[in-house]
């Protein structure tokens, strides 16, 4: 898992498909639309997104084995849970088509996190995350990217 600020992205060399995505998000902005942007076939693509937080009891515990997760938010902000994939007990086999494995959720996570706009996290194959939850005491709107790149490409 990263967790830093956008500007800093350049201290990760992860190759081309990584200066991509942040290509994409030097141009994103919370008017964008809400729909899939192909930045590079299967690839790389980017999904733009507004909910509201949600309750830990609605939430669910995830990994990806295709794609490794970028998200940023555009407006708002959102507590994130990250747990080690090891640890954990499967809820739900994973499904390829869906690039989604689910899991029990423990009554504790190792460690939390406040994600605001101007920074990004990536999630990788083994980071298990349960994004979307109330940073405070109640639901707030949020706008967000969520960048898929191929795993295997990310050198």
């Amino acid at each position: 898992m990263i967790l830093d600020s956008i500007q800093n992205h350049r201290l990760y060399p992860l190759g081309p498909l990584w200066q991509k995505a942040f290509d994409f998000l030097k141009t994103a902005a919370p008017e964008m639309e809400n729909k899939k942007y192909i930045l590079q076939g299967a690839d790389l693509f980017a999904g733009i997104d507004t909910y509201s937080t949600k309750i830990r009891d609605t939430a669910k515990l995830e990994t990806h084995r295709k794609y490794v997760d970028i998200q940023v938010l555009l407006s708002g902000t959102e507590m994130i849970e990250i747990f080690p994939k090891k640890e954990l007990t499967v809820s739900e086999p994973y499904n390829p088509e869906k690039d989604a494995e689910f899991y029990v959720k423990p009554s504790v996570p190792p460690a939390k996190i406040v994600l605001k706009p101007g920074h990004f996290v990536v999630f990788f194959p083994d980071d298990a995350h349960m994004p979307c939850l109330m940073a405070g005491n109640s639901p707030e709107p949020v706008k967000k990217i969520v960048i898929k790149a191929a795993a295997q490409l990310l050198s």
